[in-house]
C-alpha cells in the first residue's frame, strides 16, 4: 500500500485488507475460522461506505479482546425458541459471530413459518446494521436488523442524562434487476461512529450532529464527551430510539439504558449487547418475482420523479452504498493516514506482517 504526496493512503485491496485483519484478529487469539468469518463481515462493511465500523474498530477489538472483554471461545446457543422465533445467547463473543448465527437462525425458520423474529442478549458491537438485514436477500427474503448501540450518546427529549444510544435500525429489501432497496439509519441525526471518524481526521462537525447541554451547535468531535448526538426528527427519533432499545434489548433481557457500557472507554466489563433480526419469507406472500419486479417499478418510479431546481439526482436506500461497493471492489479501499499509521502500529506490536 503506498501514499500519496499528500499523506493520503493509496486503496487497499479488500482481499488485503481483510487477510490483515483476520491475521489480526489471530494474533489475539480468535480461532483461524471466526477471525476469517469476522474479517469478511469487517471488510464488507468497508466496501459499502460504512468506514466507522469496518476496519476502523480493528484496534478496538483487539485491545477488548487482549482485556479479557470479550469471550474469544463462545457458545452460541439457542436458549428459547418457537416455530417463528428464537432467543440466542452469544456468550459474550465476537458480535459479528454472534449476528451471523442469529440472521442464519433467522432465514432457516423463516422458510418454513414464513416469517421469524430471533432475538440475542450477551452480544457485541457487530458494525453497520445493513450487514445483518442484508443478508436474507440472498435467500429471496426481507431482511429487519435493530440494536442496542455500545453507548449512550442521547438524552430522553428535553433531558440530558444519557439514557440511550443511537439504536439503529436497518431494512433490505429484494429487487430484480434493481439494488436492493436497503435503508440502514441511526435514531440520530449522525452515528457516533461517524464523529470518531471524524476526530481521528482531525476534521470538524457539522451543525446539527451534536448539541452542548446548554443546547448550542458543538462542531469539535474532540469535545464530543461535552454535549450529545441530536435525535433525527426531534421528540419522534427519541422515541424511535426507545422503543428500538426495547425491542432489541430489554425484550432479550440485554442492557438498555443505564444498563449500557460504553465500550469506547471500557474494554473490560461484559456489554451485554442486544440486537434482534427478522426473516420475511417472499415465497408466503406470492411469487417471488412478481414482488421483485414491482419494487424494481416503484424504485424507478421514485428516481424519475420531478426534481427540485438544483437536485441532481433523486438515490434511493442503498444506492450509494451500492456504488461504493463496486467501485472499491475494483479500485480498493481507501484508508485515512491516521487509521493506516494506527493499523501499522498495531500490527507491530502484534508481531503481525503490517499492510505497508
Amino acid at each position: 500500500m503506498g501514499t500519496t504526496t499528500d499523506d493520503t493512503p493509496a486503496p487497499v485491496p479488500a482481499e488485503r485488507l481483510q487477510r490483515f485483519i483476520a491475521r489480526i484478529l489471530q494474533a489475539v487469539d480468535l480461532p483461524p475460522a471466526d477471525a476469517a468469518s469476522v474479517a469478511e463481515l469487517m471488510t464488507r462493511a468497508d466496501l459499502i461506505g460504512a468506514d466507522g465500523h469496518g476496519v476502523f474498530r480493528l484496534p478496538q477489538y483487539a485491545r477488548r479482546i487482549r482485556n479479557k472483554g470479550i469471550n474469544v471461545r463462545p457458545n452460541i446457543r439457542l436458549v428459547s425458541e418457537k416455530a417463528a422465533m428464537a432467543l440466542v445467547d452469544g456468550d459474550n463473543g465476537m458480535g459479528h459471530l454472534v449476528m451471523r448465527f442469529a440472521a442464519e437462525t433467522a432465514m432457516k425458520k423463516a422458510k418454513g413459518a414464513g416469517v421469524a423474529w430471533v432475538g440475542v442478549r450477551a452480544s457485541n458491537h457487530a458494525g453497520p446494521a445493513s450487514l445483518y438485514a442484508s443478508m436474507p436477500l440472498a435467500q429471496d427474503m426481507i431482511g429487519l436488523y435493530l440494536a442496542v448501540g455500545n453507548a449512550n450518546h442521547l438524552p430522553p427529549w428535553g433531558g440530558i442524562d444519557m439514557l440511550l444510544s443511537t439504536n439503529p435500525l436497518a431494512v433490505a429489501v429484494p429487487t430484480q434487476d434493481e439494488p436492493p432497496i436497503v435503508l440502514d439509519m441511526a435514531t440520530t441525526v449522525a452515528a457516533y461512529g461517524k464523529v470518531k471518524t471524524k476526530a481521528q481526521r482531525g476534521e470538524t462537525m457539522p451543525e446539527g450532529w451534536m448539541i452542548d447541554r446548554q443546547g448550542k451547535p458543538l462542531t469539535d468531535p474532540k469535545r464530543a464527551d461535552e454535549g450529545f448526538l441530536v435525535p433525527i426528527g426531534g421528540y419522534k427519533g427519541y422515541g424511535l430510539a426507545l422503543i428500538i432499545g426495547l425491542l432489541a434489548g430489554t425484550l432479550n433481557g440485554a442492557a438498555m439504558a443505564r444498563e449500557t457500557v460504553d465500550f469506547n472507554k471500557d474494554e473490560v466489563t461484559k456489554t451485554n449487547t442486544g440486537q434482534a433480526v427478522v426473516a420475511i419469507d417472499l415465497a408466503a406472500f406470492g411469487p417471488v418475482d412478481d414482488f421483485k419486479r414491482r419494487v424494481d417499478d416503484v424504485a424507478r418510479q421514485m428516481r424519475g420523479s420531478a426534481r427540485l431546481p438544483g437536485v441532481e439526482r433523486i438515490w434511493l436506500p442503498g444506492e450509494q452504498s451500492h456504488g461504493k461497493r463496486q467501485h472499491r471492489s475494483k479500485q480498493g479501499i481507501p484508508l485515512p493516514a491516521p487509521l493506516r499509521r494506527q493499523l501499522d502500529a498495531l500490527a507491530t506490536e502484534l508481531k503481525v506482517e503490517p499492510l505497508s
